[in-house]
């Protein structure tokens, strides 16, 4: 029955797949300090009490503690790191929301969904460019976790939900507040702060309204989160689409399209997910992300001796992996494997430092083959950059050599 989702959330087959979900996310301690691994004794002790405020709708969820962390085009984005105790609650009561909500969501949503991917969507998004409508409408909305109002999802949240203990429990979590960096505790009068486990769910039922309104008007779309493109057939209809949604958007949900990050163009204009679709209408990546890559080959190979060699070699193949394991999709690859003589320069330019002295780069010169009378360049006073570039240090530390060493490529990494 709708009326007990409460008793199904702390079911034993719930209990411990919520209890697993946090200790396998781990995340940084709340403010109370608790850690993740510290939760399954915390729950033998405390258990049957959080249970009973659960049945009871009285159980009251603590302040999050407020994090800054840094957005790739600069600045930060707020996250709240709720206490550990506070997450497994959310994800109980997860357990029981997603599937409720989950068969009723948009073909077109992809974000923070089960077996949906920001891949998916742009796949998609190829798919609308390739049928022939080629001109975007790319909307980004104005800080939308933290100004989601607060009547409205829970109006959209109680068409579903019959039972007033979870929708009680639900509000306080959105109420809870934040504990700021310097003590102070702020209460949310709007939002649905960003880092717990509920958070994701509930701007998909949020935006659902969204997606609802853009498959009514016949547009073709891909939604990930609050990042949305859709695709329509001239530039008048897409200068008409952002007007018109825009409009819909702050008189139905209360929120903002941002102007600085929206707009309309064509698909190899506008980024999406760190894509774009090129003018051969293949998925490539987005300069922005490109430019965000090379940042991070230089901090990766800028610090040369606070580690082991095994060390930086390791960080960086953790590294590229992720990040090739997100952007492999990329059919024009041709700007990302152009960068690999680049990256190559850095990790010599790296060693070129790491053997600290004279002696010390001819002596690894020397180990890495190089005849005695060429690894006396280990004597020039020029720049490592400069040196990275050398015939000489590029014999040492060649391509064949750095992939005996493991040191990998995306192009080492194949689709």
């Amino acid at each position: 029955m709708p009326e007990e989702m409460m008793e199904r959330a702390i079911e034993p087959n719930n209990w411990e797949a919520a209890l697993h979900a946090v200790e396998r996310n781990d995340g940084a301690p709340g403010p109370d300090g608790k850690k993740a691994r510290e939760l399954r004794a915390h729950l033998a002790v405390h258990g049957e009490v959080i249970k009973q405020r659960l049945l009871e709708g009285r159980y009251q969820p603590g302040a999050a503690r407020r994090k800054e962390i840094p957005k790739p085009n600069g600045g930060t984005r707020p996250l709240s790191v709720p206490n550990v105790q506070d997450r497994f609650v959310a994800q109980l009561l997860l357990g029981v929301l997603q599937p409720l909500f989950e068969p009723g969501f948009s073909e077109h949503s992809y974000g923070f969904r089960p077996g949906r991917s920001a891949q998916q969507a742009v796949k998609a998004t190829k798919g609308y460019a390739q049928a022939g409508h080629t001109w975007v409408v790319d909307m980004d909305i104005t800080q939308f976790f933290d100004r989601v109002n607060h009547d409205i999802l829970m109006n959209k949240l109680g068409v579903e939900i019959r039972d007033k203990r979870m929708l009680r429990i639900i509000g306080r979590f959105l109420r809870a507040g934040v504990v700021m960096p310097d003590g102070v505790h702020v209460r949310s009068e709007e939002g649905t702060p960003q880092g717990g486990p509920l958070s994701p769910l509930l701007a998909n039922v949020y935006l659902d309204a969204l997606d609802k309104e853009l498959e009514k008007r016949g547009l073709h779309f891909a939604r990930y989160a609050d990042d949305c493109n859709i695709y329509v057939g001239s530039e008048k209809a897409a200068q008409r689409v952002l007007a018109s949604v825009s409009e819909w958007i702050q008189k139905h949900l209360r929120l903002e399209v941002n102007p600085k990050k929206s707009g309309t163009g064509r698909p190899w204009e506008r980024k999406f997910l760190g894509y774009v679709i090129t003018t051969g209408l293949l998925i490539g990546i987005s300069t922005a992300s490109l430019n965000r890559f090379e940042d991070k080959v230089r901090s990766l190979w800028s610090e040369p001796h606070v580690a082991t060699s095994t060390q930086l070699r390791d960080r960086w193949n953790d590294y590229v992996r992720g990040w090739w394991g997100y952007y492999q999709l990329c059919e024009d690859r041709k700007a990302i494997y152009r960068k690999e003589p680049w990256i190559r320069r850095h990790i010599r330019k790296c060693f070129w430092l790491r053997w600290h002295s004279s002696a010390g780069r001819i002596r690894a010169l020397t180990a890495l083959g190089v005849s005695p009378h060429r690894a006396v360049l280990g004597r020039s006073s020029r720049g490592a950059w400069r040196m990275a570039a050398n015939p000489v240090v590029q014999q040492a530390l060649s391509n064949k050599t750095l992939n005996r060493y493991q040191f990998l490529m995306p192009s080492n990494l194949g689709s």
